[in-house]
Parts: C-alpha cells; structure tokens; sequence
C-alpha cells in the first residue's frame, strides 16, 4: 500500500509540473441583492456558481453586508468550504447609495493582500489585489490588480459624460500601480457603444496600463442584432412579475471584463481565446426572455431560466490559465493523492487513477469551461479507468464527482 500511495503521489507532482493551471472569472450584476424578488435567490445564484464554479467572482448591486456573507456562506460555500470574501464595504462616494460591489475568491488559489477604494461622482469603484498561491510566491510573487465597477446608468449626453468621469478617476489611478500589473476591470459599465467616450477612454493606448477587450467587438451594441451574442441585459422582456430590474428582453451589451494587454500573451497569466461568454445566451435570443424556448443552445432551458429568475443581466465569464502550479493546502492534497489524471494533456484519452482509499464507485461529469456537461461516466473504486474523449474539441476541461470532498480535476484536450 506504501509503494502504491508513493506512485500516486509521484504522479499527482508529475501531473501538476507539466500541466497548465486555470482560472475562471465571472462578474455578475446580482440586481439589487438580496432585497429583489424571488425570495430564494441565494439557491439559485448556489446553482448558477456550482455550474461554472468561478475562481474569482465579482459582482455589483450589492446591497448590505449580509447579502454578501449570505453568499459566501450559502451560495458559495454552502457545500464545500472552498471561498472567501472581501470584507463588504458601504458605498463611500454616495453614503446614501444602497448598492455596492464586492469581491469572493477561492482561497485555495488566492490571498486577499489589499483592498482600496476608488472615490468617484456616483458610485465607488473598488480595487482588490489577489496574489496567487504558488509554488514560488515567495520569489515570484503573481497579483491580480482585480477592479470592479458600476457605472452610471442611461442614455443622453449628461449620463454619457457621468461615465467618462468615472472611468477617467479610474485611468488615472492605473498610474499609481506597477506599469506591468495584470489588471482585471469588470462591471456593468452601462456602455451603449464604441464610439462612446467612456470606452474609447479605457481602451486608449496611452493610459498607463493599456487595457483590452478580449472580445474586440466594437460597434453600436444596443439594438443591433449583429451583436446578440454579447447581449446582457435584459433577460427579461417584462420585470413585472419581479418589481425590479429593466425589461425590454436582451439587447444590451452592459457588462464587460476588460483585461490589461499582458494578459493576451504572458503565459504566467493569460487569456485563453474563445471563454469570453455571455453566460447563459445561446445567440438567438434578441429582444426575448433568456429563458424563451427559441432560445435553444449549448445554455439549457434549466440554465436559462435560473438566469431569468436571478437577475435582469447575465453573468459574463472568462477563463485564465497560468504554467505557474498552485500549492494544494493540506487537506486538498491530501484528497488529491486518492484520485488523480496521469496526465493532464491528453488527445485520444485521458486515464483516470483511483485509489482504494476510495471506497465506493463514483459517477464522474465532465464539464467544459462554460460548466457545461459534456459526458458523465460510471467509475469503481480501486482501479485505473481509462475515458475516450477524442470526440471533443480542444481546450480546458474538468472532471467532477457528486462526492464534494474529492477535489475537481482539469485536463487539456489538444
């Protein structure tokens, strides 16, 4: 049993050497939480996240500080004890403002080192600064310059030029960070178009962090059906039922992640092409409910209508990979020696280890980046399985079992 824990052991650090880590990130505007109807909104945000299990998870329309620890403990953690929050903080541009943005993040891969406060004319923009836990943190310290923001709302010259002085308060700030700082900025910037001052203000070359849209999608986003597939708001074509939140059904393009321009290309953190998502919008679905049955797709009717019933946005997604390796903490290595991938860069197959420290057979999903399901596969204890996966296209992948205290495990298909 010693030799063939020790095996293990060794193929779990051979494993992790060679393979690529990931990260995924979800901004979510959360529509007046917790206050707006319906009632349960903390089960269904609990299934939305256990769908796409984000790594960093950012949100406004925050109301009060239980909400956010409403959502840590329940919709978060209400499993497995896997995240933890930043500490809520009332809006300090507008002490009358009753939202608020906020950050959670999963603490086996990230340490909160700092948190400040950007003062604007409207609301708040706040700056979180996660350092991740790798193997060489010590000596090759990685932070996440994370900024998240809720920019002022509605059409018109004077709101256009409220949301320039706002992202303005914010460039100028990217100043006073390292120039070579990955920066995440993600909100429900309430843009209506390219041509915007606001947008061509976070995008121009000459700040001092050059941000980009991963997407590059420019042009006139509202209204415009060419653009369905980014569209995030409304998921509803009427809110009457809910009492709060805009209707009209999804034909805006509000939400956005913006990364800084090192992310495209630096393999200690970079984007990886093609995850950049309206969670939850199939393509088809413009000026309808999210959870309309035309709108069929890769997003499931169940999906859509958890979506439909959460919030009057969508969440938008993306997924970061770095080649440096996280530290387990003690308990997850400890799980993650009992079942592990031989490898996790794969083509044909990928070869499943499990130990008989595991007693009982296993149903195991395969999601993609997106959480969606792909396969689910019947595995016993106690022995090596071997998993066709040739039909798939290439890219990230997790395998995951009902049993919530064996880790997740990931794999490359190339």
């Amino acid at each position: 049993m010693k030799t063939k824990y020790l095996s293990v052991i060794t193929l779990l650090l051979f494993s992790c050497v060679f393979g690529q880590e990931t990260i995924n990130t979800m901004f979510y505007n959360l529509l007046e939480y917790p206050s707006a109807s319906p009632a349960n909104r903390r089960l269904i945000l609990q299934n939305i996240l256990e769908d796409y299990s984000p790594d960093i998870f950012m949100v406004c329309e925050l109301e009060t500080n239980k909400g956010s620890t409403d959502i840590l403990d329940f919709s978060l953690n209400g499993n497995v004890d896997n995240y933890s929050a930043a500490p809520f903080v009332l809006n300090q541009s507008d002490p009358t403002g009753s939202i608020q943005q906020n950050l959670f993040y999963r603490s086996s891969k990230f340490d909160l080192i700092e948190q400040n406060i950007i003062s604007t004319n409207i609301r708040d923009i706040n700056h979180y600064v996660l350092r991740m836990q790798t193997q060489d943190m010590d000596t090759n310290p990685i932070d996440i310059n994370v900024f998240v923001a809720h920019l002022k709302s509605s059409q018109g010259n004077a709101n256009e030029q409220l949301r320039l002085e706002m992202i303005t308060e914010f460039t100028d700030y990217l100043a006073t960070i390292p120039k070579d700082s990955n920066v995440i900025f993600a909100g429900d910037l309430n843009l209506y178009e390219a041509d915007e001052d606001g947008y061509i203000e976070l995008l121009d070359p000459s700040n001092a962090i050059v941000l980009k849209d991963p997407i590059d999608s420019p042009g006139d986003w509202t209204n415009n059906e060419d653009f369905t597939e980014i569209h995030t708001q409304s998921t509803r074509v009427s809110s009457g039922q809910f009492g709060a939140g805009a209707g009209g059904g999804l034909d805006d393009r509000f939400d956005f992640i913006l990364l800084s321009e090192n992310m495209l290309s630096n393999p200690s953190l970079q984007y990886i092409p093609e995850t950049y998502k309206a969670y939850g919008n199939n393509g088809n679905c413009y000026n309808l409910d999210i959870n309309a049955p035309s709108c069929d797709g890769e997003f499931s009717q169940l999906t859509r209508s958890r979506l439909f019933n959460m919030s009057d946005h969508l969440p938008v997604v993306l997924t970061l990979q770095t080649d440096q390796v996280f530290v387990l903490n003690s308990p997850s290595f400890e799980l993650a020696t009992i079942w592990l991938l031989e490898s996790t860069i794969v083509t044909n197959e990928i070869t499943l280890l499990v130990s008989s420290e595991i007693t009982t057979n296993q149903t195991i999903v395969i999601t993609n980046t997106l959480g969606q399901h792909i396969s689910e596969n019947n595995i016993n204890a106690n022995e090596t399985h071997r998993i066709d996966v040739s039909g798939l296209p290439s890219g990230m992948y997790f395998i995951k079992t009902k049993d919530t205290s064996l880790p997740t495990l990931q794999f490359l298909k190339r």
